[in-house]
């Protein structure tokens, strides 16, 4: 949801997601001339709350020794920003906002007028396309707060309170997608990892009420040089099956292929059209898919959709040989034609016979006239790394699992219009090395990611956003990973979505949430180990140069803000 206010020199554009509600501030030259900030109120006649917002910044004079952890009123220490996000927010929900200038100095301060300006949070599921994130940021201060840093006593209980705040309504959703299937109708699913008992348990419940279910899942390979082959993956399904006592009648072998199975899919059938759907997205059935690393489940309501996605199950079904399977992609889900129709959803299955669709993921970027907002697991493919390096007067963001190495950390590592996060543990320099002499926030030493074995603890999700705040959004998400491998090898599955703003505003916000949160654990590790502290940083400016970095046309919070405004005068 989008909606824009302007007084008294100052123009704010919202953007609400599912959770989060962006808001991006323009001002006046005059405006601007001794500003300190902005004091934020938040009313939610829902819930009937009404507050200012806090922030952790004080004035110096007027604090000079504040306590860690502690917050202020934006009243009496304003907010020097001029994107602020409410990560707090919940769906379906209206919000009314006063954003308050402040001017004068830290001891004076005298008001500007309110600007009054509501956004209403989209609700997760409007009928058509249904998004769920889950928290995806296990490494938090809020986690460390509320829960201590411990463990669900129970993860495999969607009730258990830390695993329900991990999941924020993503095993939820996936459970009640199964759950809510009726007699007589179909689960088609398509497994990699399939070792999560709630998902196991609810197919299982589905079965015995006379829903026809069918798995197909990672097995391992059957022999390589005469030897049978089994992964990680392949032996905790294998004992997550057993322990599930999962009928063998429902269960389908995936095993002829060349790399791995990489599907996380459920097709539900139906003779009623309204119940066709499909799940998908980035979610293995696991705990750390669902409470751990960043994922998303996205459901989408389409009896067209359904039907490719359900041709595509059919051939795994049959444990089709790679080869023969590229094939079959190749003749009947081709590479789309330029940047796909208008309001279209299009799907993308692999293996195919070549990586051609990088091309075409590049290509889009190159096109794009906004900004650019990506995911990369396994790091950045080669073939993408030049459209996103590409000299473009807007901002292109990177949510990484590792840092670049190599050349293409030359070629995106130094171009200032890239700016790129990484998955990383506060106060830690991996997830096992603690950064010597480390004091920031002792309270956040220890930390659980669900997944001490493997290679992904964070980002985990597949997204590619084009031009996500235009009216004409590309949205990309699925299984793959953006790599030569997920396209030629893998089994895997992506939705294409253009112009739905909707779910480009959740997708959008989402990802800036979980960018800002690394984004800030990258700056804070980096300041640990030159050895300062977190009181270099903690204090607001008394004065009004805060702002000049947020209109210099080549700085960084300028850009940042000429995304929401791109007409704004410097």
């Amino acid at each position: 949801m989008r909606a824009q206010a302007s007084s008294n020199g100052f123009d704010i554009r919202a953007i609400s997601g599912s959770h989060t509600v962006l808001l991006s501030i323009d001002a006046t030259v005059q405006a601007r001339k001794g500003l300190l900030g902005f004091a934020l109120k938040r009313t939610d006649a829902k819930e009937n709350q009404s507050y200012w917002l806090k922030g952790l910044k004080v004035f110096k004079d007027v604090v000079p020794n504040p306590q860690p952890g502690q917050s202020y009123s934006s009243l009496e220490h304003p907010i020097q920003s001029f994107l602020w996000g409410d990560y707090s927010a919940k769906p379906g929900h209206t919000y009314d906002f006063i954003v308050r200038p402040v001017y004068g100095t830290p001891r004076n301060l005298t008001y500007g007028d309110d600007i009054t300006i509501t956004a209403s949070t989209e609700n997760e599921d409007d009928g058509t396309h249904a998004v769920f994130f889950n928290r995806g940021a296990i490494a938090s201060q809020a986690f460390a707060q509320k829960f201590g840093n411990k463990a669900p006593d129970n993860p495999n209980d969607p009730n258990d309170p830390v695993t329900a705040w991990l999941s924020r309504g993503l095993l939820e959703a996936a459970l009640a997608f199964i759950g809510g299937t009726k007699k007589g109708e179909k689960l088609r699913v398509a497994a990699y990892e399939f070792s999560y008992m709630p998902i196991l348990n609810a197919l299982k419940a589905a079965h015995a009420r006379g829903v026809d279910v069918m798995i197909v899942y990672e097995a391992g390979k059957d022999t390589v040089k005469g030897k049978k082959v089994a992964t990680q993956a392949t032996t905790a399904n294998a004992a997550a099956i057993k322990a599930a006592k999962l009928p063998s009648t429902i269960l389908i072998k995936r095993t002829k292929r060349n790399a791995i199975p990489h599907n996380k899919f459920i097709v539900r059938l139906s003779k009623d059209k309204s119940r066709v759907a499909v799940w998908t997205g980035s979610t293995n059935f696991t705990p750390s898919g669902f409470l751990g690393q960043t994922n998303v489940g996205h459901i989408v309501r389409d009896e067209n959709v359904a039907a490719q996605y359900l041709a595509y199950w059919t051939q795994l079904s049959e444990d089709a040989e790679w080869n023969d399977l590229r094939d079959w992609n190749e003749a009947n889900n081709p590479n789309p034609q330029a940047a796909t129709a208008e309001n279209s959803v299009v799907t993308i299955y692999s293996p195919r016979r070549n990586d051609s669709m990088l091309q075409w993921y590049a290509d889009r970027i190159g096109e794009s006239g906004g900004t650019v907002m990506f995911t990369a697991a396994f790091g950045v493919n080669a073939t993408l790394a030049p459209a996103l390096a590409k000299n473009q007067p807007f901002l292109r963001y990177i949510l990484l699992e590792k840092p670049l190495t190599g050349a293409i950390e030359e070629l995106l590592g130094h171009n200032p219009d890239v700016q790129l996060a990484n998955g990383a543990a506060l106060g830690k320099k991996t997830i096992r090395g603690k950064i010597p002499g480390w004091t920031l926030d002792q309270w956040f030493e220890d930390e659980g990611h669900y997944r001490y074995e493997g290679n992904i603890f964070y980002i985990h999700t597949k997204i590619l956003l084009c031009d996500p705040l235009s009216d004409d959004p590309l949205i990309v998400s699925g299984s793959a990973n953006f790599s030569k491998n997920s396209l030629v090898n893998n089994d895997e599955n992506m939705l294409l979505i253009r112009g739905d703003t909707r779910v480009a505003d959740i997708y959008m916000c989402e990802f800036d949430r979980i960018f800002r949160h690394f984004y800030f654990r990258n700056i804070a590790n980096k300041l640990a180990l030159e050895g300062k502290e977190e009181t270099e940083v903690i204090f607001l400016d008394p004065t009004d140069g805060w702002v000049t970095e947020n209109f210099e046309p080549k700085r960084l919070k300028s850009k940042r803000r000429k995304l929401f405004f791109p007409k704004s005068k410097n």
